[in-house]
């Protein structure tokens, strides 16, 4: 029996066991659902024990602990060290989904008329890292496995993987490989595939102004005492020019400029500037003057509000002038960018425009860098072909949008490369109500993966 052949008679059990993880509130945000950040790490465990791997145990951390696994078929072989996440973002606002967070359903769409799971996790990332485990298995089970393969899934890639820096080079000898594959990423469409060549890196700070010592009684106090509110908002407004250029001194100093060219072939990728507002429904972009929607989501910084609030906001009214206003605050960084200089850019400049009616204190949460893949690697290349021969077309290299810390974390620590095979969609609406993943990608994930082991052993 071929792999594809074990893949497909084995469909409805692989779609029903990640029903069973997507039922599982992962929500590492929130210490209320601890016991369930734990359950689905030991679901992964207890699957990678049955699909064949050895070694599997729970790492313990400062935090949730690391699923780590192994199946070191010979030594000359090259490994793969295979990176995901079993952690979910909070579900939240509950009563914008239509149907329950964590009671998956399959339900057809626009960009999915086969059926797509809804649920939260199903994209990011608990369906992309359940792929890898039910391939592990279809290659296993048909003896097929063509490199040595090590699973490390963790339990914080939401919160920002705060731990994964300290065991990683804690356990460089047991992580010892040749390269990391990861699937968190989207391709362009279902019939446009593409790997990701690049993500931008993240700099995430709260933000927290505090103006009386007491809320007060915006009758008897207001106009004289400066609101929270208010001076938040105008110094959150200020960091945007005309142009919607950020306004952080020194924020674009080592800002990595492409040449025409390397636009010129960004730009190649299919976009559909009105269907892209159709989707959202929105009258119109935004965003940086002078660059495409693509290069705005792909090769320049940015600085955007995640979340504001302060004063009341219970139902009625309650004419009230708060004591504090909070933001939580997040920049993409490209190459070049430290989101270490930049987080302290950020707080400096905060800082230095807040009016003395108020106090600020800046709170640096979690960052990340920037990295670039090469197209030329014998990672990728393996990679282009596997996705090659699912799809019946080579995938363009993108530049993703989002951020994910660990890669370049993997090759400071551990010197490795990473491949980002990711299956989803941008439409997939991650971190978002309603998120969900096609069936058929899910699939397509399972089929390519082992493509890209017995590819990858080629080269």
């Amino acid at each position: 029996m071929t792999t594809a052949e074990y893949i497909q008679n084995n469909k409805d059990r692989f779609l029903n066991e990640l029903f069973e993880l997507l039922r599982i509130p992962s929500i590492s945000a929130d210490s209320a659902f601890k016991n369930d950040v734990r359950k689905a790490a030991e679901y992964i465990q207890n699957k990678l024990i049955q699909a064949g791997a050895d070694k599997v145990e729970l790492c313990e951390t400062a935090g949730y602990p690391i699923v780590y696994g192994e199946k070191i078929i010979d030594p000359a072989l090259p490994t793969v060290l295979v990176y995901g996440h079993y952690d979910v973002q909070p579900s939240a606002p509950d009563e914008l989904w239509e149907t329950p967070a964590f009671e998956p359903v399959i339900r057809k769409t626009a960009i999915h008329p086969e059926g797509a799971i809804f649920a939260r996790g199903s994209c990011d990332d608990k369906g992309q890292v359940y792929m890898h485990v039910k391939a592990f298995e279809a290659m296993m089970a048909t003896n097929s496995l063509t490199c040595n393969v090590k699973f490390m899934i963790e339990g914080e890639e939401e919160v920002g993987s705060g731990n994964l820096g300290p065991f990683c080079i804690a356990n460089k000898e047991r992580l010892k490989a040749d390269m990391v594959l990861i699937s968190d990423t989207s391709m362009i469409a279902n019939d446009t595939p593409s790997i990701d060549v690049g993500l931008r890196g993240l700099s995430y700070v709260e933000v927290e102004v505090t103006g009386p010592n007491r809320d007060l009684h915006s009758g008897v106090y207001g106009g004289a005492v400066a609101n929270p509110i208010n001076i938040l908002a105008k110094m959150i407004a200020s960091m945007h020019d005309e142009n919607n250029h950020i306004t952080i001194p020194g924020f674009y100093d080592k800002v990595a400029e492409l040449t025409a060219a390397e636009r010129k072939d960004l730009n190649e990728a299919p976009f559909d500037l009105e269907e892209y507002k159709k989707d959202l429904q929105v009258g119109d972009v935004w965003g940086e003057k002078g660059f495409t929607v693509l290069e705005k989501t792909g090769i320049r910084p940015t600085l955007d509000v995640n979340g504001i609030w302060g004063g009341y906001t219970g139902e009625g009214s309650k004419t009230v002038l708060p004591s504090k206003a909070f933001a939580k605050i997040s920049m993409r960084l490209v190459p070049n960018q430290s989101s270490d200089e930049i987080t302290a850019l950020f707080q400096k400049h905060f800082e230095g425009i807040a009016p003395p009616s108020v106090k600020v204190v800046v709170k640096p949460h979690h960052g990340g860098e920037p990295v670039v893949t090469p197209t030329d690697s014998k990672e990728y290349l393996a990679a282009a072909r596997a996705v090659e021969r699912t799809f019946g077309k080579k995938p363009i290299p993108t530049r993703g949008g989002g951020s994910i810390p660990i890669v370049a974390l993997f090759k400071k620590e551990l010197g490795l490369s990473s491949v980002l095979l990711g299956f989803g969609l941008d439409s997939d609406a991650l971190h978002s109500p309603n998120e969900h993943y096609g069936v058929v990608n899910y699939f397509n994930g399972i089929n390519t993966i082992p493509l890209f082991f017995e590819e990858y052993a080629k080269a």
